[in-house]
């Protein structure tokens, strides 16, 4: 609740039935979680790409009579979260241009790093825009190759060329989808098999789970998966990549029950918990976690320290999840509405709770007070992220320092300014150690200011930069 915000989920999937919308909408629920802004599909209906798409939940975006309308075996899906530049119905994804070979619709997950030059070059060559989002780019640099060429795979290397910093696509032309993953690996996008429907392509495995479908793999870093009713081939990438998934999938973005390049989000979570324990303990008498997010570090917590885990909130799950609304006052208005205490759970105690990440600490101070008022004797924090003192260019909405409560202040300072009795966070290397994967695969720019990409003004973690050059 108090973590940082997110843009977007994406679905792909060819089916051997003409099914696929209903398909898509059912995965796009799974991932509601991702983006709550809007939601759209788009389909190949034999003859050309048709799209819904609109505001809201994806129940509230795409109606009944839409899906009817839908009709098509193969098709892309998006769950949009804005970033602050990009709010507005306007820039709904699926976003569709329209070419003399037909029709590419693209579904974006991730931030492009050099969106503004390249905007300003194509600008300069007479190109306009219909939005000011960084999809509508990477949708037209691709149909301009496509023009030029009608080889797909060509056009998106091509395309990939040019754009930096995180993506994950899902893209649809004509009778073909494709998966497209940055040759860092920012976002997750995997691949799943539909018995006897064909495959699956999404932000999260959990969508794959829904359908009682097979987790096939993970989409590879630079990687282009082409989807036809054949089956599914692979386009590697042309050269060497170096992996920097971002921490936070794992730490806070996505569902527990998900696979995030190899690790479950919950096992992850639960060791977080428990080196968390090790590394900051606390004399209390429960621990109890900031639901649902923290649930997982909380029950690791308790494993660790041997303390009894309690639920001492009742959550209102009729409520949006407050670190995905995109105004500050109405997520703080928010925790109220989502949260009571249970107060014979916390009267009398010395209670430790755990939340995922604390990035301005606006939201907790009330969390606390409401555990006071509850008759909370003490209430200790434990945050299962190191503190983030750097902003993301990759797809979070951090984008300021200025926001950061722990640039504003000292340790000390910032467990008073949010009325907790103790305050600590997970090291980076006990983070690096429940994830599970080397340090250098991982994205911890926010954490320690080491960008994997070339950011003007900030510090590049590589010595040498990785040529990607894809054609």
């Amino acid at each position: 609740m108090t973590g940082p915000k997110h843009s977007c989920g994406v679905i792909g999937l060819y089916s051997t039935k003409d099914d696929a919308a209903a398909d898509i909408f059912k995965a796009l629920r799974i991932i509601q979680h991702r983006g709550q802004e809007g939601a759209g599909i788009s389909v190949f209906n034999g003859t050309k790409v048709v799209t819904a798409k609109g505001p809201g939940l994806v129940h509230d975006a795409i109606k009944k009579e839409d899906l009817g309308k839908l009709n098509g075996m193969c098709g892309i899906g998006h769950a949009r979260y804005p970033s602050a530049q990009t709010k507005g119905e306007k820039n709904a994804e699926p976003i569709e241009v329209e070419m003399t070979h037909g029709t590419v619709a693209m579904a974006h997950n991730g931030n492009i790093t050099n969106y503004q030059e390249l905007k300003k070059k194509y600008l300069d060559a007479g190109w306009s825009f219909l939005t000011d989002s960084d999809s509508e780019l990477i949708s037209r640099v691709t149909a301009k190759y496509l023009v030029q060429n009608n080889d797909p795979i060509k056009a998106i290397r091509s395309m990939m060329s040019e754009i930096e910093g995180a993506y994950c696509l899902t893209v649809l032309y004509n009778n073909k989808v494709f998966g497209v993953r940055d040759p860092y690996g920012f976002r997750p996008l995997c691949l799943g098999r539909i018995h006897d429907k064909g495959y699956i392509l999404a932000s999260e495995s959990a969508a794959i789970d829904i359908f009682r479908g097979e987790f096939v793999r993970d989409v590879m870093p630079g990687e282009i998966i082409e989807i036809t009713a054949d089956g599914f081939k692979s386009h590697p990438s042309p050269t060497p990549c170096q992996t920097a998934h971002c921490m936070f999938e794992w730490i806070y973005f996505a569902r527990p029950d998900s696979i995030i390049n190899g690790r479950e989000v919950y096992e992850v979570r639960r060791n977080v918990g428990e080196i968390l324990a090790k590394e900051c303990p606390a004399d209390v008498d429960l621990i109890m976690p900031v639901p649902d997010s923290g649930r997982a570090h909380a029950l690791g917590y308790a494993l660790g320290s041997k303390i009894r885990y309690e639920e001492g909130f009742m959550k209102n799950r009729f409520v949006d999840r407050t670190f995905i609304l995109s105004d500050q006052k109405q997520r703080e208005a928010g925790v109220t509405l989502k949260l009571n205490p249970i107060r014979s759970t916390v009267k009398g105690k010395r209670v430790l709770i755990v939340d995922d990440s604390v990035v301005r600490g606006t939201t907790m101070p009330r969390i606390i007070r409401m555990l006071r008022d509850a008759g909370a004797k003490e209430v200790h924090v434990r945050i299962g992220c190191p503190p983030i003192i750097a902003p993301c260019y990759y797809g979070v909405d951090m984008k300021s320092r200025d926001q950061f409560i722990a640039l504003k202040y000292s340790l000390e300072e910032t467990r008073e300014q949010i009325g907790a009795d103790s305050l600590g966070y997970i090291s980076i290397s006990g983070l690096v150690k429940a994830i599970g994967k080397p340090e250098n695969d991982l994205c911890l720019a926010c954490l320690n200011s080491r960008y994997p990409t070339p950011i003007p003004g900030e510090t590049h973690r590589f010595q040498s930069t990785l040529n990607h050059s894809f054609e």
